[in-house]
């Protein structure tokens, strides 16, 4: 049980400014007597594992380990897994606040703070801890029962609190997962597949599917997932990417694309990422989508001359020439010393019979590099 006015708060947040109002606020709502501060996820976890505390109260966005981070860490430590959590967060962040919400977080405030909104979170959690509904104890129940091993009848104290919380993605979800444990994957995966379409925001139960299908070879119907996770969460974008090179290697072009162009336009290195994917086409013989990728970069950015470099020999390989060369051209002005470069110039000429300029860049190449093979060659064919 929880003391409501004797409770031990721990408060993390980086702005020594919203630690001190929250403190102030605490003080004025005549709640807890013990209050700790840190200024990011690894002090607070320093915090907790030295010192007990009854609720934390955590900024979403912060240096070193920011909330979420911390939040994964609370729920996989067994000695504070469940410590009642608050998240603090701005209203530009309530999409991504809703990836965990269900499963995850205790309550939500959105800023700037009011004395009623913390008052009211903090009494609503308090009273939940303190007199838990039927659906939490079967839950807690089965999850005891699941680490002792016993998983039949974890499965049935699932099943019964889902009596009393029917549409729970985050218990359908558990039950799924219990069924892989005994090896019914095909109930496991009624079960999840009933969680994804209860709570659109579940992008932990989307994950397992995805796993699930990669694990069957369906890659299509993983990447149907990945392409939901995407759209709620950027922490899947590494995974993301490995799968669209899976299904542009296995055929699935289109779906393979479209991953790709979700990945670009969520991640936050959003030209490196784009640059990533170019990279994976090319070595996998896809050539539009990544000419579509290049003329956008080097529009966005016209001095990125490795790009103007790319776009050359993807117009090369799709049998542009004119066009490449445009491109090669265009890096050996503005790069002289750009070896590749002035070869596919050369090779270009001399594939259109124009023997003396290609032999000029030869020149070129062979005054940098006298020991250039491919120059060489070149040059004893003409």
């Amino acid at each position: 049980m929880i003391d409501i006015e004797n409770m031990s708060i721990l408060v993390v947040d980086d702005m020594k400014s919203m630690r001190l109002t929250i403190r102030k606020m605490l003080k004025n709502l005549n709640l807890g007597t013990n209050l700790k501060f840190a200024e990011n996820g690894r002090e607070g976890l320093e915090i907790l594992h030295n010192t007990k505390c009854d609720i934390a109260i955590l900024d979403w966005n912060m240096p070193v380990m920011n909330g979420i981070e911390m939040l994964e860490k609370i729920r996989n430590d067994k000695a504070i897994r469940d410590l009642p959590v608050i998240m603090v967060t701005a209203e530009s962040e309530r999409d991504i606040v809703s990836e965990v919400a269900e499963s995850e977080i205790n309550a939500y405030l959105l800023k700037p703070l009011t004395l009623a909104a913390l008052d009211g979170k903090i009494r609503a959690v308090v009273k939940r801890v303190n007199n838990p509904e039927p659906v939490t104890r079967h839950r807690l129940k089965a999850r005891e029962l699941e680490e002792m091993g016993d998983y039949e009848s974890a499965i049935e104290q699932t099943r019964i609190a889902l009596v009393h919380k029917p549409s729970a993605s985050r218990l359908l979800r558990q039950l799924g997962l219990l069924h892989f444990k005994v090896k019914k994957n095909s109930i496991a995966e009624k079960c999840l597949l009933k969680a994804a379409s209860v709570n659109k925001q579940d992008a932990i139960t989307r994950a397992h599917l995805a796993d699930y299908y990669i694990n069957k070879n369906q890659f299509e119907k993983a990447g149907k997932y990945y392409l939901e996770l995407l759209s709620l969460s950027t922490k899947y974008i590494d995974a993301g990417m490995d799968l669209a090179e899976k299904l542009l290697i296995r055929g699935f072009r289109r779906t393979a694309l479209d991953i790709f162009s979700r990945v670009i336009a969520r991640s936050k290195k959003h030209n490196a990422a784009r640059e990533v994917v170019i990279d994976i086409c090319l070595a996998n013989n896809e050539i539009e989508y990544p000419r579509e990728l290049l003329e956008q970069s080097i529009k966005e950015n016209p001095s990125n001359y490795d790009m103007v470099y790319k776009a050359g020999l993807v117009h090369q390989e799709a049998g542009d020439w004119e066009k490449a060369l445009t491109y090669f051209i265009k890096v050996d002005r503005h790069v002289r010393s750009h070896v590749n470069a002035k070869f596919q110039i050369a090779k270009i000429y001399y594939m259109n019979h124009k023997i003396l300029k290609a032999d000029d860049y030869l020149n070129q190449i062979l005054r940098i590099d006298p020991g250039n093979e491919e120059a060489l060659a070149l040059r004893r064919k003409i």
